[in-house]
């Protein structure tokens, strides 16, 4: 029994990939807007540039959820969402080593988690995209 609810859970997560791509995306946005002036100070980014992240997030939050709540999603929709996500992946990687000589450490690490974590949803996606057409 456990092994056969085991299976099931392991079949079933990937269903909520969307939703953690979206949560994290809005929690993202939603942080980097309200401490943004403040992070800007103690990573040593450009606050223009956690802008853009929030702002980016705002976007990526808004589709990720919406494709979260259809039963039947296009094809083209999920290729869209992993694409923009490997993209925002290594633009994070580029800031990270654009910025990395003058940026603090927690904002180099900020910005490379950021592109660990989208781009292993990239890949989980990419992954799983089959079973996210019609979850």
């Amino acid at each position: 029994m456990t092994d056969t609810l085991s299976l099931g859970m392991a079949r079933a997560w990937p269903c909520y990939l969307l939703w953690i791509d979206g949560a994290a995306a809005a929690t993202a946005a939603v942080l980097l807007f309200g401490l943004g002036p403040w992070l800007s100070h103690w990573y040593g980014l450009p606050a223009e540039l956690l802008q853009l992240i929030a702002l980016v997030s705002l976007g990526y939050a808004a589709y990720s959820l919406n494709l979260a709540r259809l039963s039947r999603r296009p094809a083209w929709a999920l290729v869209l969402l992993v694409s923009a996500n490997a993209l925002w992946a290594l633009l994070c990687l580029r800031w990270a080593l654009q910025y990395g000589a003058t940026a603090s450490l927690l904002g180099v690490l900020h910005l490379l988690v950021e592109a660990l974590f989208v781009g292993t949803l990239a890949a989980l996606e990419w992954r799983w995209r089959a079973h996210l057409l019609a979850a």
